[in-house]
């Protein structure tokens, strides 16, 4: 029995027919963030309320703790010089493992007012950083710490490090979640999960246009919306397709929006990301387990684009 449900001929040629879905390790509360780190070549991921990041070596199969106590962080991306870049419910703010080891604060206020609590982030090609910032880390103990909402809402910021500039682009969300550029970087993608606090809130990706100069965002409406649960973590393919979770599958929506198939995985999915040599091998982070399926997609940067084999 295939792990794949094709909805449209353009998913069947992102699957590998006999290719499975593999649960590579259980023993999460809540499994999230995956990051990987070809330098390493291993998975990190979050156990948010246990506090603390997992490592998944790819040489062995074996997982480890990689770190506890480390502010309770969700989301996770590299910058452009292979570093880790975090997400801190705990912390408030969005840090960076440097090269010594050490976890540095990147951006913790804006405008003198703290951070409700980040929960995912990406790097532009432009090396600014991009981040959501919802209120799910501080509304229980179980995710961060109970703490005020300083701000009154939750948006997405973009941070400069150069110029340590921090503003909001995006403030028309109720729960911005997930977000992900177009492979040109002409689209933002986020998802908002704000039905978990407003009944009938459409459970959907929103697109952006960004500016030519890429510090401000033009909504152009809703881009799919979620036929189980919520859209939470997602990726962009090299062609533009959205591989996103819900709450019964990995969802894989085409440039157009379209639903063109699942990946079916038997617990609510939280986030994917690509990884492996060849980045062809999709790391899924689910409730209590991190599962793993290759595919024949890759990331933007990463082979040839759709209709070409020149590369």
């Amino acid at each position: 029995m295939s792990d794949y449900e094709i909805l449209d001929d353009r998913f069947r040629k992102l699957t590998i027919g006999h290719a499975k879905l593999e649960r590579l390790w259980t023993g999460s509360r809540w499994a999230e963030g995956p990051v990987y780190v070809p330098a390493a070549r291993h998975l990190l991921w979050s156990d948010i309320p246990n506090d603390r990041l997992l490592r998944y070596d790819e040489g062995d199969g074996s997982v480890s703790v990689f770190e506890t106590h480390c502010n309770n962080q969700n989301g996770h991306t590299l910058d452009r010089e292979g570093r880790v870049v975090a997400c801190e419910h705990g912390g408030r703010r969005v840090s960076r493992l440097e090269y010594d080891g050490r976890w540095q604060a990147l951006v913790e206020t804006v405008a003198g007012k703290r951070f409700n609590s980040p929960n995912d982030v990406v790097v532009k090609s432009d090396g600014t950083i991009w981040f959501t910032d919802p209120v799910y880390g501080i509304e229980s103990h179980y995710e961060g710490k109970i703490a005020r909402a300083e701000i009154g809402g939750s948006h997405v910021y973009r941070f400069d490090e150069v110029s340590g500039a921090v503003s909001a682009v995006i403030t028309d969300m109720v729960q911005p979640n997930g977000l992900a550029f177009s492979p040109d970087e002409a689209i933002l993608y986020v998802s908002d999960s704000g039905a978990s606090h407003v009944p009938g809130l459409p459970r959907a990706i929103r697109a952006y246009d960004l500016a030519a100069d890429g510090r401000s965002a033009r909504a152009r409406g809703i881009f799919a919306e979620c036929g189980a649960g919520l859209f939470d973590g997602f990726r962009v393919d090299r062609d533009g397709n959205i591989w996103a979770s819900s709450a019964d599958s990995v969802r894989v929506h085409a440039p157009d929006g379209t639903l063109i198939g699942r990946i079916l995985v038997p617990e609510l999915v939280s986030n994917v990301c690509f990884g492996g040599p060849k980045r062809n091998r999709l790391y899924i982070t689910a409730q209590t387990s991190l599962y793993a399926i290759y595919v024949n997609a890759h990331p933007a940067g990463v082979g040839p684009v759709a209709g070409d084999i020149s590369q």
